[in-house]
């Protein structure tokens, strides 16, 4: 049986672009006067009716309302994001007619709430926001053309930074009318262009917290619609740099509207060790509260996006020769890159390394506070939901396709290193596995970690663990035993009488994309005597390859060809499908498992910018890459 019949659900994907060219201010909502107990709310069990579509798209969107991206060139609107990315064309912020081939499912529009759309009014010279001199200049900077608009754009980043934002931008009296209207402008737009079935928009926005340039930001996605979401404004980080101040605003929107939220931290590669430390924002050891409130509030993690990969690194994998996904640049230190990354510090940045500290930190406080299912997105301050190598639109709007971007020097000031242009991915992309195309779904999938992220292509990845009979494989439907004889992608094991764990995994190429190289199960346990481990298992692959005396299964090879940016199928599978029990199972130890799928190599963007518009690509540019895919885990824990 073909693996296309076991993997249900079609779901739209997304296709290349077409180119025609080539004091705080006080929320709605207070923080509770008391502590509030972080209530289990546990996600939706599916118990008849699986999830048999899979859905492409986007949580993490800049536009124009968002100060960064509105400095750095993006003239965008919301309306305009959710045109493109339902699959409309427009013109870009440099004119560009845009276009994607294949539309998104769904998309959140994720603008920053610290000065959400007032870079706007200090654009036009709103008189209450330049009675400020910092403001001021800004105004008139902003106004001088592109050269100065970046220079605020670097200059508001690092003032958010180091709390040093112009008053006037910080008093309530001034900026909170403000903020109230554009919020609901926004949420309207939401309104206007969530279509169920067909396009979803869910409402949403970033937290951008990053305490002297470490970056501990988060998405707050809302499952409701706007006749909620319009009785509270966005919780900043101007108000609050700790995230648990944020999750009491959560909860306290729980109980005041009666709807649902969560949040998604992001770039935790960035964070120079305080996204995933042992401690909590104060520096006291994470106990039992702590890890119930974070477990509580964010089930999912960004593990990819355009500022770097956050999977692995060599330092913490040295025995995973794929544990080097766009980390070149991204980790020589924060955010800001006003502190460069230290030894001790990559344990508290890196996923898997998370999940295995939550396994600690579970057998400690009774509950894992990183107990996190996964998806990538794209973090585009353009408004343009774009993730592919041959078509990417860049970060921000002044570096959309142009000759010198791929030399361009990415630096703020107080900077003690340099990331330049070459260095950013191309994307990031969340697929969900849901009933339908609506905002429940889409919401009730996140929360219950059915979902998994890639690095920009579209390959369909179905991961279930249980107890299977191996002939399962080849007989009925894969997706009905899955379900039948174990739990999916994000579930927790139930195993019989100790039994090892059998996983099903099946994968199928993008049908617009590159062919796969090989599927790899990433195991993570910890012993009876605390320490933890990682291994990781080639369960299925393309070739007549075999696994070398060394435990490695040979390279596949690579067909670019890097003078014409291109590429060949004649490698690879269109297919791989397995059932893999670990030979390594004890049921004493606590563990979590998750699949890495890997394309054969194909071009990285540069490459095509070199082919089309003659840039010059530095000697130390990285040309070429296995784009991949990284489920959410599936974890066991001893009786």
């Amino acid at each position: 049986m073909k693996l296309s019949n076991y993997l249900l659900g079609s779901g739209t994907i997304i296709a290349a672009l077409t180119l025609s060219a080539c004091q705080p201010a006080k929320p709605d909502v207070e923080l509770p006067p008391t502590e509030t107990p972080a209530t289990e709310v546990e996600a939706p069990k599916l118990t008849e009716n699986y999830p048999t579509k899979l859905l492409w798209g986007d949580t993490h969107l800049h536009t124009l309302n968002s100060a960064d991206a509105f400095s750095f060139g993006a003239r965008l609107s919301p309306a305009d994001a959710y045109k493109f990315a339902r699959g409309d064309e427009i013109v870009s912020n440099t004119g560009q007619k845009v276009q994607l081939k294949r539309p998104l499912d769904f998309l959140v529009v994720a603008d920053h709430a610290e000065g959400l759309g007032l870079i706007n009014e200090l654009f036009v010279g709103n008189p209450k926001l330049i009675k400020d001199p910092k403001a001021k200049r800004w105004h008139e900077m902003l106004n001088e053309g592109t050269e100065q608009s970046v220079l605020v754009g670097k200059e508001l980043i690092v003032s958010h930074a180091n709390k040093t934002l112009p008053k006037t931008m910080r008093n309530p009296f001034t900026v909170l009318p403000l903020l109230r209207s554009i919020w609901k402008r926004s949420t309207a737009l939401a309104e206007e262009f969530n279509d169920p079935g067909t396009f979803t928009a869910l409402i949403g926005y970033e937290y951008t917290s990053m305490p002297d340039g470490n970056n501990i930001h988060r998405n707050v996605i809302f499952r409701d619609g706007n006749d909620k979401t319009d009785k509270i404004m966005p919780f900043s980080s101007i108000q609050s740099d700790n995230p648990e101040d944020l999750w009491k605003w959560m909860a306290r929107y729980e109980k005041k509207t009666g709807g649902q939220v969560l949040a998604i931290p992001h770039n935790s590669n960035l964070s120079n060790g305080l996204m995933f430390a042992k401690t909590d924002f104060k520096g006291n050891a994470i106990d039992a509260k702590y890890a119930q409130k974070r477990a509580r509030w964010e089930p999912v993690v960004e593990i990819t996006q355009i500022k770097g990969d956050s999977e692995s690194h060599p330092f913490l994998s040295p025995n995973d020769e794929f544990s080097s996904f766009g980390d070149v640049g991204w980790d020589l230190g924060n955010l800001s890159l006003q502190a460069t990354k230290e030894p001790e510090m990559f344990q508290g940045d890196y996923v898997r390394e998370a999940l295995k500290t939550g396994l600690g930190l579970e057998a400690s406080t009774g509950t894992n506070p990183f107990k996190l299912g996964f998806i990538g997105s794209t973090d585009s301050h353009t408004g343009l939901a774009t993730g592919r190598e041959e078509n990417f639109f860049g970060k921000f709007g002044v570096t959309e396709p142009h000759k010198e971007r791929v030399n361009e020097i990415i630096v703020l000031g107080g900077a003690k290193a340099l990331r330049y242009g070459w260095q950013y991915l191309a994307g990031g992309y969340a697929g969900v596995w849901a009933r339908g195309n609506t905002r429940a779904e889409i919401w009730d999938a996140l929360k219950r970690k059915e979902v998994y992220g890639t690095t920009g292509p579209r390959m369909k990845v179905r991961f279930f663990g249980g107890n299977y009979d191996k002939q399962s494989i080849n007989t009925g439907d894969l997706v009905d035993t899955g379900y039948a004889g174990g739990v999916p992608m994000g579930g927790d094991l139930q195993l019989s009488q100790n039994q090892s764990p059998d996983f099903i995994v099946a994968a199928s190429k993008d049908p617009d994309g590159a062919n796969l190289d090989r599927v790899q199960i990433i195991k993570g346990w910890r012993d009876v005597d605390g320490g933890t481990h990682e291994k990781i298992y080639d369960v299925a692959w393309a070739g007549e390859r075999t696994i070398g005396a060394d435990g490695k299964l040979p390279a596949i090879g690579s067909t670019v060809d890097t003078d014409n940016a291109s590429y060949e199928n004649s490698i690879g599978a269109a297919e791989l499908l397995t059932i893999w029990t670990d030979p390594g199972f004890d049921p004493a130890q606590a563990a979590f498992y998750y699949v890495r799928v890997l394309e054969i190599p194909t071009p990285r963007w540069p490459l095509f910018d070199a082919k089309r518009m003659g840039a010059d690509i530095p000697d130390d540019a990285e040309l070429t890459a296995q784009e991949r895919a990284y489920t959410s885990p599936i974890w066991y824990t001893p009786k």
